[in-house]
């Protein structure tokens, strides 16, 4: 369990988060609602990579692109940057957005292709 649920307070009752929260997520979700965006995470849920490697990664996305999607991502707080030496090396920041990524995929995979859904 959530060290936050929101589900029902103490006489069963929906409960809804917070505003702040809602605005929150609604932002992080917006980021990702964009492929380019949503590809860069995937690419930086499990690895440690600079602009160039992924420019490289998406193909046929401009090196000025990239940057300004990965400060969006960055202000969202979805992904976050080291510098080592000149190089910045951006990561997934923590566990929730890489399960989130993953689970979003999981969804599609399902969608696409009829599985039926987890309970």
């Amino acid at each position: 369990m959530y060290a936050r649920d929101y589900s029902a307070d103490a006489s069963g009752q929906q409960q809804l988060p917070p505003g702040e929260h809602v605005e929150a997520a609604a932002t992080a979700l917006r980021m990702l609602a964009d492929p380019t965006r949503l590809r860069l995470v995937w690419l930086l849920r499990d690895a440690e990579l600079d602009v160039t490697a992924l420019t490289a990664a998406l193909g046929g996305v401009a090196r000025p692109a990239v940057s300004q999607h990965l400060a969006k991502l960055r202000l969202a707080g979805l992904v976050a940057m080291r510098r080592d030496g000149r190089r910045a090396l951006y990561r997934a920041r923590g566990g929730h957005v890489r399960r989130l990524v993953e689970e979003v995929f999981h969804a599609a995979d399902h969608h696409l292709t009829g599985q039926a859904d987890h309970e």
